[in-house]
């Protein structure tokens, strides 16, 4: 059992991991495709995965079917030292895939398998509150919002972390395939927006989320409330916008082949989530926080030159040789 994290900055990632059939070929349909790559995912697993690679600690709390996927997913965070104190399995259900449409630029078309993984079937009684207690960070996405029993158990465990006073970021991933509908998405997401600390989203998430143009600033800011200690706007290959109560700017992206944009995001909030649980004073120094969002960027960037998430999730020394260049 990997056990990492005991010191006190432990990042707790609650959430799904699952495994994405990514086509072996790229720029096809799923139909067309001839085989696919077994490829683990799920974005929080991403970004548990891309703190331990980057030198950080971080946990896992999530279910997986007691299938040999699951114990596949759960052996590739233990290989990665993430602490797997919160992995539970489920006997009765499957552990979720998605077959993941890789387009010729690189961007992806998702469709999954989950009626009802085990993911979903996490229940409060279920969880870890000790290991979530002794996080500095808890970190989350929506995905786990959509359905019950495992809505509930986000829900407990994001108030004990924020009881606790630990700090809860937030990255809505959406991915609309898995909602009801695009209002259910939008309402599901913003049900919880204002329980975070600080929160990542891309240009295209601000697009869905207020209906209106990302590059817009008053709309960006239309998603800003007071208690909020940082907003981050990713726009891909330009880099990110940030936003706190006291400066604002912009920190520019950089320049690579890309090859599958899978993980970029989750290898950026690592990256920031490293950043921020060395230094949580980062909020109100823009020097320090414009180089933490530099290398959050590069590891982003360099996450989108291999196919998969987890295998193209980059250290810290091929990060800062990109930012030297």
């Amino acid at each position: 059992m990997a056990t990492n994290g005991s010191g006190h900055d432990l990042i707790v990632c609650f959430g799904e991991m699952l495994i994405d059939f990514v086509p072996d070929v790229a720029g096809v349909s799923l139909a067309e495709s001839t085989g696919f790559l077994k490829a683990p995912g799920g974005a929080p697993a991403n970004v548990a995965v891309a703190v331990t690679k980057l030198g950080g600690h971080s946990a896992f709390v999530g279910k997986f079917g007691d299938d040999e996927f699951g114990h596949m997913l759960a052996d590739i965070l233990r290989k990665n030292n993430v602490n797997d104190e919160g992995v539970l399995f489920d006997q009765h259900a499957r552990t979720a895939l998605a077959f993941v449409t890789l387009k010729a630029n690189g961007e992806r078309e998702f469709m999954f398998y989950r009626n009802p993984s085990a993911d979903m079937l996490l229940t409060e009684a279920e969880l870890n509150l000790d290991l979530i207690r002794r996080a500095k960070i808890f970190h989350y996405g929506s995905i786990s919002l959509i359905s019950e029993p495992c809505r509930s158990a986000h829900m407990a465990a994001m108030k004990a972390a924020k009881d606790a006073g630990i700090l809860c970021s937030y990255d809505p991933n959406v991915r609309l395939p898995l909602w009801p509908s695009e209002d259910a998405a939008r309402d599901g997401i913003m049900s919880i927006w204002k329980e975070a600390d600080f929160i990542k989203v891309s240009d295209d998430e601000v697009a869905f989320l207020t209906q209106k143009d990302p590059q817009d600033e008053d709309n960006v800011l239309s998603l800003w409330y007071e208690g909020l200690k940082l907003l981050i706007v990713t726009d891909g290959e330009k880099g990110c916008r940030y936003f706190t109560k006291n400066f604002k700017g912009r920190v520019s992206g950089f320049s690579v082949k890309t090859i599958d944009t899978t993980g970029a995001g989750d290898a950026f909030v690592g990256a920031l989530l490293v950043s921020i649980a060395k230094d949580t004073t980062i909020f109100e120094n823009e020097e320090r926080l414009r180089k933490a969002l530099t290398f959050s960027n590069a590891c982003g960037a360099l996450c989108t030159t291999q196919k998969g998430a987890i295998p193209a999730l980059p250290t810290p020394a091929e990060a800062e040789k990109l930012i030297a260049n």
